[in-house]
């Protein structure tokens, strides 16, 4: 029984070490998604959203009416003042509670402010005062005394003139940064989508070369044997056994190159996408050739309405407009109304503290008139507005390149639909090529040092047919990030992301 049990617990672990090391294989849906979930880059840009996202809820809740309180417990003093008329000194005594309560309420259509103010206050005061009217040469010292309450309750309005709306400018920036956050995730997301297909076509490629470099030395281990049976049998030279067994070890240390740069490159791939070193990982995906019908004209009309990176030099040019309108604030001459109405009442009975109200009505216009500057606000103006220049060129140069670009994928596409088809023809002929001087090397019409030139012109042929496979595939995903346009399917390619994150909470 207990070397059963010693037998179980040896097996569990044997399964256990098994399962850890097993080989993991991934697709590019797989390699994708974990890219996504653990890059730092994608990490990062998505804090930036999100914290951008908050300062714009922070300023939608500016715009909402704010309420403060302001409370005063108890103010006690007592202080004594000398009068130096009669060289005398005389008692005060206040004690005070108050609390004030203020509502306002930004107006975002006018940049204006209206508020509304009530200030409570509770007073007991105590203090000494001369009586000169009995006997002026001889004034005696009378106290006096007051318990009561105030109240002062009135609305108020400030409304800017000849000025820009600050409320609703800040407003535009916070909602350009947030939107221009989310673009900058939707293009990180762009982007590792192309390192990543990038990464693993490499390994693809890595793969394929270890596949060509195993059926290649086999092929030159037969080649090694039909030789020496041939040198044996007397029908060959010495020489020729030794040039085969030399094409036989260059073949063999070719394979363990392309496994090595296999490994190397798995190892490049797992640091990309956020993945253990130490796990063993193979790639698998389909790379038949489905030729893609491509609308130039529809790419270039798609790519221009809806990249991303346009929008953000939009939004650069937005920001400059904004910048030059708070330049133009400088020094400028401006006006500023306050109006005001309101009711303040006091007694000592607090039931009778508006039993004879006070009305308080006021009205100001503040005017602020420049004089002179010495010409720093015509000198900042301009500046302003070359700085719009210049992101109105940004923005034409943005344009350029993407017609640019769409256009030389459109040609490497059609070229490479050319490449694949006589690759494909180029490996089928060198193929046929290996297999007749195969034959000839079996009866002796072909050296060794012939027939290695065409199993190494079989490899390569091949390797290009693989190369120009997986060059059609990035170029297509190329495209696609550039047009935001994806042809295989024919459908719009605009990231999940820039249309679902650029709402703020509360709308």
């Amino acid at each position: 029984m207990f070397k059963l049990k010693i037998l179980l617990v040896a097996g569990l672990i044997f399964t256990g070490i098994f399962l850890c090391n097993a080989q993991q294989t991934l697709t590019l849906e797989d390699a994708m998604n974990i890219a996504v979930e653990n890059s730092p880059t994608i990490k990062q840009s998505k804090i930036n959203m999100e914290r951008n996202r908050e300062y714009l809820n922070a300023q939608l809740a500016m715009l909402k009416s704010h309420f403060a309180l302001n409370v005063t417990p108890i103010e006690y003093s007592n202080s004594e003042t000398y009068e130096e008329y009669y060289s005398q000194w005389y008692n005060s005594e206040r004690m005070v509670s108050n609390a004030g309560l203020v509502i306002s309420q930004p107006i975002r259509w006018t940049d204006g402010t209206l508020t509304l103010r009530n200030n409570f206050e509770y007073k007991s005061t105590s203090s000494e005062t001369f009586d000169n009217f009995s006997d002026p040469a001889d004034p005696t010292i009378v106290t006096n005394t007051y318990t009561g309450f105030d109240n002062n309750l009135y609305l108020s309005y400030n409304q800017p003139l000849f000025t820009y709306n600050r409320t609703k400018i800040n407003l535009k920036r916070q909602e350009l940064a947030l939107e221009n956050a989310t673009l900058s995730y939707s293009i990180e997301m762009l982007n590792i989508e192309r390192q990543v297909t990038q990464a693993f076509y490499a390994i693809y490629q890595k793969q394929m070369s270890v596949e060509i470099a195993v059926e290649e030395f086999e092929n030159q281990k037969v080649s090694l044997d039909i030789i020496k049976s041939k040198v044996e049998a007397g029908l060959s030279a010495q020489e020729e056994l030794l040039q085969a067994e030399l094409n036989y070890s260059t073949s063999q240390s070719n394979l363990e190159n392309a496994k090595v740069d296999l490994e190397n490159a798995k190892d490049e791939f797992k640091r990309l996408i956020g993945i253990s070193l130490y796990e063993d990982i193979k790639i698998t995906t389909n790379i038949e050739y489905k030729p893609v019908l491509i609308d130039l004209e529809k790419a270039i009309e798609h790519g221009l309405s809806q990249r991303l990176e346009l929008t953000q030099r939009k939004i650069d040019l937005n920001n400059a407009e904004f910048d030059l309108i708070e330049t133009t604030a400088t020094n400028e001459f401006r006006g500023d109304v306050d109006l005001s109405i309101g009711i303040m009442g006091n007694n000592e009975n607090f039931a009778h503290i508006y039993e004879k109200p006070t009305r308080s009505p006021q009205v100001g216009i503040t005017f602020s008139i420049p004089i002179f500057d010495w010409g720093e606000r015509k000198a900042r103006i301009r500046a302003a507005e070359l700085q719009v220049e210049s992101r109105e060129l940004d923005l034409q140069n943005q344009k350029d390149d993407i017609v640019i670009n769409i256009r030389q994928i459109y040609r490497n596409l059609k070229n490479l639909n050319s490449q694949i088809k006589i690759a494909r023809q180029n490996e089928k002929n060198a193929k046929l090529t290996y297999e007749i001087n195969l034959e000839r090397y079996k009866n002796g019409d072909l050296t060794s040092i012939d027939l290695e030139r065409y199993q190494n012109q079989l490899s390569q042929k091949k390797m290009d047919l693989a190369n120009a496979l997986i060059n059609y595939k990035l170029e297509l995903l190329n495209l696609k990030i550039q047009s935001l346009w994806n042809f295989e399917d024919n459908t719009s390619f605009v990231p999940l992301e820039y249309q679902t994150n650029i709402k703020p909470k509360d709308e």
